[in-house]
């Protein structure tokens, strides 16, 4: 029987790990879970954009520059509505709309996320299978000093720069996780979970926070690791570090580690965080130091093939 992996991850720091993932693993190997905290409605469409950056990512339609969105776009829409006076702080490529339209209108037909989601990933030519968190609509919300706000308020509109007190996942206690990600967290197979770089608090908590998935994780018999989004202090990708500072945590792969304690057995460590791995190993958990920088695509090739090897060897 082939050992079978699940990679929990958000959007664009995750999705660079999945994209190494997917090319040393087959498309049955691995299943990518993915978090829905992000996803909004606007201008009457249903927006998924940690779903749409792993599809991109994936299928090699990302944009390189940007990091979001597809490559090759055009922004006429954006710029007829902004002639008409409309919402622009959330942009919306050519090409991009496509896909929001067509998820949107399956969505209103009855379809689940998980079915939409599978349809539009194979129609963009992804072979691995990516699994929203849930079926149910569960939004994350950030907590500053002026009020709460909607992550794409906080993130996209506001720029990160209100100051975070804390954070809510809304609708997560009515939420249930589907059963394609049951059977793929119960699968006799399953060798080990990886939870991708992706922001502790806005990507991965949102996936941790939906009923059930914090029990079945400690319950597997396999190994649950991390790779650590903070190297040197600082994030390699979005507000992490910024974060942790307005939380009062310390912006430390240490930090990040305690933070998924109580469900992880192992944690992966950049090497100019390598004095840190003694404090993570005090934690009670197993830990790695290897290169967690990804520039290029050996280097997230050489991360994914790092994290496999670390899983076997505590396994």
């Amino acid at each position: 029987m082939t050992d079978r992996y699940v990679a929990i991850t958000g959007g664009i720091g995750g999705a660079k790990l999945a994209l190494g993932l997917s090319k040393v693993l087959a498309a049955d190997d691995v299943t990518f879970i993915v978090n829905t905290g992000d996803d909004f409605e606007h201008l009457g469409l249903t927006i998924c954009p940690d779903i749409d950056t792993l599809c991109y990512t994936l299928s090699g339609l990302a944009n390189p520059e940007l990091g979001w969105g597809r490559a090759d776009e055009s922004w006429h829409f954006m710029a007829a509505l902004d002639a008409l006076g409309g919402e622009t702080w959330f942009n919306l490529g050519d090409r991009d709309l496509a896909l929001h339209v067509e998820r949107t209108r399956r969505l209103k037909s009855g379809e689940s996320l998980t079915a939409v989601t599978a349809h539009i990933a194979q129609a963009l030519g992804v072979e691995h299978r990516v699994l929203p968190m849930s079926n149910d609509r569960i939004s994350t919300v950030v907590l500053t000093g002026d009020g709460p706000l909607a992550f794409q308020h906080y993130f996209v509109r506001d720029k990160c720069a209100p100051e975070v007190t804390g954070f809510r996942f809304d609708g997560a206690d009515r939420a249930a996780l589907s059963a394609e990600v049951v059977q793929a967290l119960h699968d006799d197979a399953l060798a080990g979970v990886i939870i991708c770089p992706s922001n502790p608090y806005v990507s991965v908590d949102p996936v941790l926070a939906v009923p059930g998935m914090r029990d079945r994780l400690r319950a597997l018999t396999c190994p649950v690791i991390a790779i650590s989004p903070i190297v040197g202090g600082a994030a390699i990708k979005g507000p992490t570090a910024k974060m942790m500072a307005e939380l009062g945590v310390p912006s430390t792969a240490e930090a990040v580690a305690k933070h998924y304690r109580d469900v992880l057995d192992g944690f992966v460590v950049d090497r100019a965080d390598a004095a840190l791995a003694a404090a993570v190993e005090a934690l009670g958990i197993a830990s790695v130091t290897t290169q967690t920088v990804m520039l290029t695509l050996a280097d997230r090739i050489d991360l994914a093939r790092d994290s496999l090897e670390f899983l076997h060897r505590i396994k």
